[in-house]
């Protein structure tokens, strides 16, 4: 396996090394790796740098005398060593406590170790909870989108209320009318072949219970066409009419001067 394609391991093992707690083959394999790779040279002295700086932030504390206390008590617990001729007590002392030192030392460096650990699993768990988020706060944004043009698509389509299809005296569909009240408009599609002449226009007229016929406007040459009415003019005319008037139509009051081609009842959709 080569660890040099493995980052997160890397970090680790020069961490480990520059703290004193690889050791072993395992230290001996890492070096002689160092020894080819300038990068793991720099990580292991990056660690080492970083390790210092957190005792040079520390302030200088001499040791509280129950320090020296402990000390004391577990050089007594140990076993007494058989000194050999002509040996130093001292010397024998010094060097117990030196191996006390050392095990401190290490259970130290193992807890930075864990400490450096649990932040690098800190910030990967930080990452990843911010790209869910991310993630979450694209597909919130996605939804929003999509209700918002649902609901324009909603809003565009039309509202029919009242349908009239427009037959001439042989029952022939000819146009077919619809009402939409909440943008009083009414739409009519041509559905026969008929042309007026040049010089003609079709006019469209609401014929009420009683009273005269009212215009709804004259007919462009189009096979679909919008005219403005108000429901209170389509609602309350039981039909429809459509005549056949000299070009531009005549005026409201009037009422039909031409031929009536077409007529249909007007018929309340059901909402």
């Amino acid at each position: 396996m080569n660890i040099l394609q493995q980052p997160e391991l890397v970090d680790r093992l020069a961490a480990a090394y520059a703290l004193g707690t690889l050791r072993g083959g395992a230290r001996r394999r890492f070096e002689a790796l160092a020894r080819q790779s300038p990068s793991l040279r720099f990580r292991a002295h990056e660690w080492r740098e970083r390790f210092m700086s957190m005792t040079e932030l520390q302030q200088a504390q001499a040791p509280s005398p129950q320090v020296w206390k402990k000390i004391e008590n577990l050089l007594a617990a140990e076993p007494r060593a058989v000194l050999a001729p002509g040996a130093d007590p001292l010397a024998e002392l010094l060097r117990r406590a030196r191996n006390l030192w050392r095990g401190a030392a290490l259970a130290a460096g193992v807890a930075a170790v864990a400490a450096v650990t649990f932040s690098l699993g800190l910030r990967n768990e930080l990452q990843g909870s911010q790209v869910q988020l991310a993630q979450l706060q694209t597909q919130g944004r996605d939804l929003a989108r999509q209700n918002a043009t649902l609901v324009a698509q909603l809003q565009a389509q039309p509202d029919v209320r009242y349908v009239s299809v427009l037959t001439d005296d042989k029952a022939t569909p000819a146009m077919l009318v619809t009402f939409d009240p909440k943008r009083n408009t009414l739409t009519l599609k041509r559905v026969g072949g008929y042309q007026e002449g040049p010089d003609k226009s079709l006019q469209l007229w609401a014929i009420p219970n009683a009273g005269a016929p009212r215009s709804l406007g004259v007919l462009a040459d189009q096979p679909v066409l919008r005219l403005t009415a108000s429901e209170q003019v389509v609602g309350q005319s039981p039909a429809l009419a459509i005549s056949l008037e000299p070009k531009g139509g005549v005026p409201g009051e009037v009422g039909p001067t031409g031929p009536v081609l077409w007529k249909g009842a007007v018929l309340q959709t059901p909402i």
